[in-house]
């Protein structure tokens, strides 16, 4: 008997289908229904189905999303999509991860769905028989040789070349310097990141879907190009051509690459930008080449989103002052914003700077060291009129930003944390000059990770309750309970924002004892679920 396991954030769907179909008759176990992606994944942690019938457009983890996981753990499991979505692009992602089927739900009769499971149990039952060790082994076939060819690469780049025409007979299986080729090598970064990897659950699900897409979009692709895995951020395309008058080689690879950028885009949701080598027709010559386009930081920092170029030096402005000369004006600056409660003018303040370094280009490490050292000054100066404790540590904001590639990801990252500071301002922390209303911001300041009762708070301030409820209202403008909620969902946009803990994580880390409460009531603050606002 086989396990099936239904998806569906539609609750009259998962009951027609579960009490229409004579599941053990068929010779299926219907081992649980699920109303959105992340609980079925949590239950296939725990029992693997043989057979996945999921909806795509789900809360907290889509089903396409849920797809790559189970395939991921177990190859062999069926899937059929069940969506009222037609359009192409999910039709196509499905078929990358080898969906078996795609049924549109206004259009299902639950015969269709028998048939299926039907033709499910035959080749199951015949794989059973010949062997599933066979399929199973060209699987794992196919994940090493992608494994193998991203360990060539990285020996080739990172260990001395002791004999070039032996690299040449082991390349020769992903077809370089074929028949007096030469080879143009493209560094590819994923755009995006922080929010990008949330997405996809996993780092080897992020990455096996990308691989699919650029292999298949490859096929037939002139010039030829090879898809090669670096690490999670950067790859490589490796373009073979032949060096002639007759075409240009810059110009037809970037038609390939924005060709490949458009599909990544409509399949993924995924942005990616190129920097594009110089041509190199011995392998001595590329392996300097992969070596400077790693070394290409400098560029990728002030690449544009989506951006096509070529690889050059970031040369050293002229009678450039250093940035830290304006330090004074800009702190100045949003710290004038801070104290005249004015954030929509936060945005123009960051902008204004950060068009500055892109026009100057200053070093990366200053541009970071600068912008870390605006923020914590901030921030300090926000906890020094507010005698609340900082909720980041110089520490973790100094790892947070090391991990930061790109202008655009830094200014996003600022941001965001300025938004915060922001929320904290306005939302009357230790504002009001009555000394106890003071005093109890700062107590559930301290507290954010447990529950909070205005009784609590009032005993520790030796107040009556309903006395200490009215001055509260009356000195910030909000219920004790409002005020309590929206520190603690201001905490948890920061953890969604600056840590990789899960929501489950959060909720347990701010004192919430039912999880579906604290996405209920994160929702009704900012308009849209942790999982939405994450990525």
């Amino acid at each position: 008997m086989y396990n099936v396991m239904l998806v569906d954030d539609d609750y009259p769907v998962l009951e027609l289908l579960s009490e229409t179909i004579q599941w053990e008759k068929l010779g299926f176990r219907l081992m649980g229904m699920h109303e959105n992606g992340w609980d079925a994944w949590e239950h296939a942690q725990r029992e693997m189905p043989d057979i996945l019938i999921t909806d795509i457009g789900m809360p907290r983890m889509n089903g396409l999303e849920l797809s790559a996981l189970i395939k991921e753990v177990k190859p062999g499991v069926r899937i059929a999509i069940l969506s009222c979505h037609n359009e192409f692009q999910y039709a196509q992602a499905a078929m990358r991860l080898n969906v078996q089927d795609y049924l549109l739900k206004d259009a299902l009769d639950p015969e269709d769905l028998v048939q299926l499971l039907r033709r499910f149990k035959e080749t199951m039952d015949g794989e059973t028989q010949a062997g599933w060790e066979t399929s199973r082994m060209m699987h794992l076939f196919g994940e090493t040789r992608e494994l193998r060819k991203e360990q060539t690469l990285k020996n080739f780049i990172h260990q001395p070349l002791l004999s070039p025409e032996k690299w040449r007979a082991e390349v020769s299986e992903y077809g370089l310097f074929e028949n007096g080729e030469s080879c143009l090598p493209v560094i590819v970064y994923l755009e995006d990141y922080r929010h990008v990897k949330y997405r996809f659950s996993s780092d080897q699900t992020l990455h096996f879907a990308v691989s699919n897409v650029m292999n298949e979009v490859l096929v037939g692709l002139q010039p030829r190009g090879l898809y090669v895995g670096y690490n999670v951020k950067a790859s490589f395309l490796l373009f073979s051509y032949k060096p002639g008058l007759q075409s240009n080689i810059y110009d037809d690879a970037a038609a390939g690459l924005k060709m490949i950028q458009s599909t990544l885009l409509r399949v993924l949701k995924i942005h990616m930008s190129f920097i594009i080598g110089v041509g190199s027709d011995t392998p001595e010559g590329l392996k300097q080449r992969l070596n400077e386009l790693l070394g290409s930081e400098e560029q990728r920092f002030y690449l544009n989103q989506g951006e096509i170029t070529k690889k050059k030096s970031v040369s050293e402005t002229e009678n450039r002052q250093n940035l830290f000369t304006y330090y004074d004006q800009a702190s100045t600056e949003l710290r004038e914003v801070l104290l005249g409660r004015q954030p929509a003018q936060t945005g123009d303040v960051t902008e204004k700077w950060l068009s500055k370094i892109r026009e100057e280009k200053y070093p990366t490490e200053t541009v970071k060291d600068w912008t870390l050292k605006l923020l914590l000054d901030l921030k300090l100066k926000l906890h020094s009129l507010q005698s609340v404790r900082p909720a980041y540590s110089a520490d973790t904001l100094h790892k947070e930003i090391v991990d930061i590639d790109s202008l655009q990801a830094l200014r996003e990252w600022l941001n965001n944390h300025l938004e915060s500071v922001f929320a904290a301002k306005e939302a009357g922390i230790g504002a009001s000059k009555r000394v106890e209303v003071a005093e109890a911001c700062r107590y559930v300041t301290l507290r954010l990770g447990s529950r909070i009762s205005l009784d609590e708070v009032a005993d520790h301030l030796h107040l009556n309750a309903s006395y200490f409820s009215r001055l509260f209202k009356k000195e910030t403008g909000l219920t004790f309970i409002e005020y309590v909620t929206r520190l603690k969902m201001e905490r948890a946009k920061e953890l969604l924002d600056g840590t990789q803990c899960t929501v489950g994580d959060i909720c347990e880390q701010l004192g919430y004892d039912n999880q579906s409460y604290f996405i209920k009531t994160f929702k009704v603050h900012t308009g849209v679920t942790p999982v939405e606002y994450r990525g």
